[in-house]
């Protein structure tokens, strides 16, 4: 029984319930104290004004936010009533209750508003972002970068050597699972919020503007500090981890919207692809409904536009006090492998991209001018997309790069002890190393030449030129990777050297099925997918992420946090609420 009534009370708490109002920060929420935020209440019915109550801390709510919120009587033909107040903060750090009523209907939730020291622990953060990163790609590029003799690693990754580390849930507002735009959000905010959401808590509103507006952490440097801002990706800038430092959006795909928001909180530096979205509609290959020209705007407010890893050393050996925009391709830049290797993709269009350490260290040459410090993110978004269409080797070399990134910053780090790096993942893959593939293995079935437990022996990855990247990926034996959620298709046990995996298409109907494509690769093996057939490539896991960080702060990281609590971490490492604690 008493399980049963604790089931009811925690359906009580779900947004859009009929059994109680929705309220905005959720229960549990923290916020930091002076952010901006919007107060939503949301009654499951219609009601009338005269109805309605809501206090915080026992009394009316207008007098501790200091205005009347707007009531609306029935929102976007919902069939219910809201109450909502746009751009409100709380400076007094403190515990809070919020109650509302409306006739026999009630709800409250708890929130912590939390301060921040005076004085900053550190004067500069750089957040590193590896998008759907696992234990697995770690241990993968340690394997193939540095390689492993009679069990022990025959080096170390940058990673390998930050200091203190914590285990970091990634489950939503909505649900236990996840994606980059909600879990990248909760860093740069501290707030849980719905799949697909950026900046906001996922409420009832119709537009993807109208939902509940949270704070981002760019917002907040803006407000409470003089520091300067950076944002480094190797995807399109308005992907979901680069979007999530300024934007507020129920949809993740509002990308021209994304665009602007970017330019409203203008950080420093801006890197990566999705020049597309900054493009009049008028000109070939843009992405925009309308004639607003984004790079002109850029320009015209002063940053020096670089559209090839040449420009961009120009651009930075020529700076001063502008600030850089840097655009290497219409969508996302290509992977790692293909950049430097392969050659595929569309590197043939745009042969002059950078890699996520050249721009790290462009990025820091310019921030680090500031006398005030900085927040640099930088995102590899690579290890995410290669893994989704099952091509854990693309992943892997990409996993190194991001490596080599933060070796950049550690040099940094080095020379200015007062900076922070975090390292961690947004959410996980079902991806693990199973073993080895051996080429040499006599017969023609693929299945029959993976190698477990002592029989997986070593792979014969070399580094000839020492650069820390495999020199070719198609070893006669080299690792064995397989993802847990999958889709039809056919397993071919080796590298695509011809260009990314596309494991499934769709059929007739509209339903993925394995693509023939591989179907007469020798060896390949049909595998039956175990995800539904609307669905063409991996998913995302409900795995814990593991965080890494270096430097001062960085031993508040510990145990088990929510990924939302990241982000009180970061904002106590730079007190971004000084003089209220």
């Amino acid at each position: 029984m008493k399980r049963l009534i604790l089931l009811t009370a925690a359906m009580a708490l779900i947004p859009g319930l009929a059994l109680g109002q929705a309220i905005y920060p959720l229960d549990r929420a923290t916020i930091l104290s002076g952010s901006k935020f919007d107060f939503k209440v949301e009654f499951p019915t219609v009601v009338q004004p005269d109805q309605v109550e809501v206090l915080i801390n026992g009394e009316s709510y207008d007098t501790l936010l200091g205005a009347t919120a707007e009531f609306i009587e029935n929102e976007d033909e919902s069939g219910g009533s809201s109450l909502l107040l746009r751009d409100v903060s709380i400076t007094e750090p403190g515990s809070y209750t919020v109650e509302a009523k409306a006739g026999d209907t009630s709800r409250s939730v708890n929130w912590e508003v939390f301060g921040t020291s005076a004085e900053p622990r550190a004067k500069n953060v750089i957040f590193f972002l590896g998008d759907g990163m696992t234990v697995a790609h770690r241990t993968a590029a340690r394997i193939l970068s540095k390689g492993n003799t009679e069990g022990k690693a025959d080096g170390r990754l940058a990673i390998d050597d930050l200091q203190y580390m914590a285990f970091i849930g990634t489950s939503s507002q909505d649900s236990i699972h996840n994606d980059s735009a909600n879990t990248m959000a909760a860093y740069m905010t501290g707030h849980k919020s719905v799949v697909n959401a950026l900046g906001v808590y996922g409420s009832r509103a119709a537009s993807n503007f109208d939902h509940p507006k949270v704070e981002t952490i760019g917002e907040a440097i803006r407000r409470a500090t003089g520091k300067s801002i950076g944002i480094v990706t190797n995807t399109e800038v308005q992907d979901a981890t680069p979007a999530a430092v300024v934007s507020h959006t129920r949809s993740r795909n509002d990308k021209p919207e994304i665009t602007e928001m970017h330019f409203a909180v203008a950080p420093e530096v801006l890197m990566g692809g999705g020049s597309a979205y900054f493009l009049p509609q008028s000109t070939p290959g843009s992405k925009r409904v309308d004639d607003k020209d984004m790079i002109a705007e850029f320009q015209g407010a002063g940053y020096t536009l670089a559209t090839s890893a040449t420009e961009l050393q120009q651009a930075v050996a020529d700076h001063t006090d502008g600030k850089i925009l840097g655009l290497f391709n219409t969508g996302n830049l290509d992977t790692t492998l293909d950049i430097r290797q392969l050659k595929k993709g569309t590197v043939e269009q745009f042969p002059d991209q950078p890699l996520v350490a050249d721009m790290t260290r462009a990025a820091l040459d310019v921030l680090s001018k500031d006398p005030d410090g900085f927040f640099l993110m930088v995102e590899d978004g690579h290890t995410d997309k290669a893994t989704h269409a099952l091509d854990w080797e693309r992943a892997v070399y990409d996993m190194i790069a991001l490596d080599q990134a933060i070796a950049v910053a550690r040099e940094f780090q080095e020379a200015n002890p007062d900076t922070l790096i975090i390292f961690v993942g947004d959410h996980t893959h079902g991806l693990s190393i199973t073993g080895t593939v051996d080429d040499d293995k006599p017969g023609d079935e693929m299945r029959e030449k993976v190698g477990t437990y002592g029989d997986a022996g070593f792979t014969n990855y070399t580094d000839e030129d020492g650069d820390g990247y495999p020199d070719r990926m198609d070893v006669s034996k080299r690792l064995m990777m397989y993802l847990g959620n999958f889709p039809d298709h056919y397993e071919t046990f080796g590298p695509k050297l011809d260009g990314q995996f596309v494991p499934a298409v769709a059929d007739a109907d509209g339903n993925y099925i394995a693509n023939e494509a591989y179907k007469d690769v020798p060896g390949a093996v049909l595998r039956t997918g175990n995800i539904p057939v609307s669905m063409n490539a991996g998913t995302h896991s409900v795995d814990d992420e593991v965080l890494q960080a270096s430097g001062p702060g960085a031993e508040n990281f510990r145990g088990y946090m929510e990924n939302s609590d990241v982000y009180r971490v970061i904002a106590e490492a730079l007190a971004l609420a000084p003089a209220t604690n």
